[in-house]
């Protein structure tokens, strides 16, 4: 059953009557150091979440974290002739978020929550903790007014900055049961969604080479770190921005000592791709690459570590974004959609066929630098038309 113009105003009065009570869960969660190697610390800003929800009557299942932070599971009935009549034809509508920051332990202290004008900062305050918040208050108002038109589950990952190791199946089990994914990533500095991202893996090459003194016997040795500098350079001349594809080897080590030819060497590699179909040949390539001996002598290894799906735009998700742009511009605000190089969760969920829309999060910028930032003034209209794309989903075919 569609809801009514009554119910959509009463929704927009009361998240913009909640723009204090946002900033302060804000606060205390930007607050708390939660870089993603930090179980304890991405668990208690879980608990800053789920005190939220229990207090406006809102069930949170926990689903363990074994390294990382443990997922909530946060789920909202509807209510309401809609639900006595079965509906929910279509599954779930699924809010996504992740509470993992990049940052280092001891960030919050050196910087934390500060609003100056109308641009608040402080580690992790837009890339999204402010997403976090936002979807809760969202929930929160469906629970008080109903009105949903499917049972609405709210997602808080804890471990997507290094690339949802064990949320990844939580995320893809809950998108299969949803009809839509709102991810509440932050919204770009432009004021704009994300409507497709490229899809990342990340990888890690060891070498192994043969310790020797550098001036004693110099040709007893082997480099391993001379074998990495090759491999490194045939990597990255993959790179092709005509076709979107970037390789960049981002971290190094190894070695014993200066005085010694090195025993052994690691890089990592970062790809980033747009076209699903590239993904096998360039992982296979750069393999390749990383098994070959430049050097004779050397012995090397290859292994993912983490891995996003790109974004695509399907004709739902278009459906869903021209409803969210409709949505936003009746909360005041001017949307367009935008491609994104930086990878996120939903991927994972598009990857699973369901309609998927990003960055309606608060808008902020600079994620991942001491620079980081939120306009604070986009925190409620942002919630609004979140709250008002739901209220319309069924207008929209969704």
């Amino acid at each position: 059953m569609p809801a009514s113009a009554e119910t959509e105003a009463e929704i927009a009065a009361w998240l913009a009557a909640q723009k204090d009570a946002m900033l302060a869960m804000l606060a205390e969660m930007v607050n708390i150091d939660s870089g993603s190697y930090n179980k304890a610390g991405v668990d208690r800003t879980g608990e800053v979440v789920r005190r939220f929800l229990a207090g406006h009557g809102i069930a949170v299942e926990t689903i363990p974290g074994r390294n990382q932070g443990d997922c909530l599971r946060a789920a909202v009935p509807m209510k309401g002739a809609s639900a006595a009549s079965g509906g929910n034809v279509g599954g779930n509508i699924m809010l996504l978020g992740h509470r993992d920051t990049v940052f280092p332990d001891g960030e919050a202290g050196r910087r934390p929550f500060t609003i100056n004008g109308d641009i608040a900062t402080g580690p992790g305050c837009a890339d999204m903790k402010a997403g976090i918040v936002m979807n809760c208050f969202v929930l929160a108002a469906f629970h008080k007014f109903g009105a949903a038109p499917a049972p609405m589950v709210g997602l808080f990952t804890g471990d997507e900055e290094i690339g949802s190791p064990e949320g990844r199946p939580v995320i893809e089990a809950e998108a299969r049961k949803a009809r839509i994914v709102f991810n509440s990533e932050p919204g770009r500095p432009t004021g704009n969604v994300v409507t497709g991202r490229k899809g990342g893996v990340f990888m890690v090459m060891t070498v192994e080479g043969k310790a020797a003194h550098s001036g004693g016997n110099f040709t007893d040795g082997i480099s391993a770190i001379g074998e990495l500098a090759h491999k490194i350079t045939a990597i990255h001349a993959l790179t092709d921005l005509k076709a979107g594809t970037t390789l960049n080897v981002g971290l190094v080590k190894g070695g014993q000592s200066v005085n010694t030819v090195a025993p052994w060497a690691e890089g990592q590699i970062d790809l980033r791709y747009v076209n699903p179909a590239d993904r096998d040949t360039l992982v296979s390539t750069i393999e390749g690459i990383v098994r070959k001996a430049f050097v004779p002598g050397t012995k090397s290894s290859f292994a993912i570590k983490g891995e996003f799906l790109p974004l695509a735009q399907s004709a739902a998700s278009a459906r869903v974004f021209e409803l969210y742009r409709d949505a936003a511009a009746d909360s005041g605000l001017k949307v367009e959609g935008e491609f994104s190089g930086g990878c996120a969760d939903s991927g994972f969920t598009a990857g699973v066929g369901t309609p998927t829309i990003c960055a309606v999060g608060p808008v902020g910028g600079k994620a991942h630098s001491p620079e980081e930032f939120l306009r604070v003034d986009t925190i409620v209209p942002r919630a609004q038309a979140m709250a008002r794309a739901v209220l319309r989903l069924e207008q929209a075919g969704v």
